[in-house]
């Protein structure tokens, strides 16, 4: 299992201004993150020309929500 830490208020700020149900797909999200070795694509994509840079991916109605975040000795830093 892996810990999700977070850098400075940046996440809990952005997390805090979406609607619950958006709310609800990124907590699957970073669960999924948490307990899963492999995560598909789909959730959790390297951005490309960067070292160690990922985004995570939630959809809903339409909208993509990207959170950026890297890997830390097994941990996951979100910012």
């Amino acid at each position: 299992m892996r810990e999700i830490r977070f850098y400075r208020s940046f996440f809990p700020d952005f997390y805090t201004k979406q609607k619950p149900k958006v709310q609800e797909k990124i907590d699957y999200v970073l669960k999924l993150l948490a307990n899963v070795q492999k995560v598909p694509e789909k959730f959790l994509k390297h951005i490309s020309g960067t070292n160690g840079m990922y985004e995570i991916r939630v959809e809903y109605a339409g909208n993509i929500y990207r959170i950026f975040c890297f890997f830390d000795k097994g941990n996951v830093g979100v910012f």
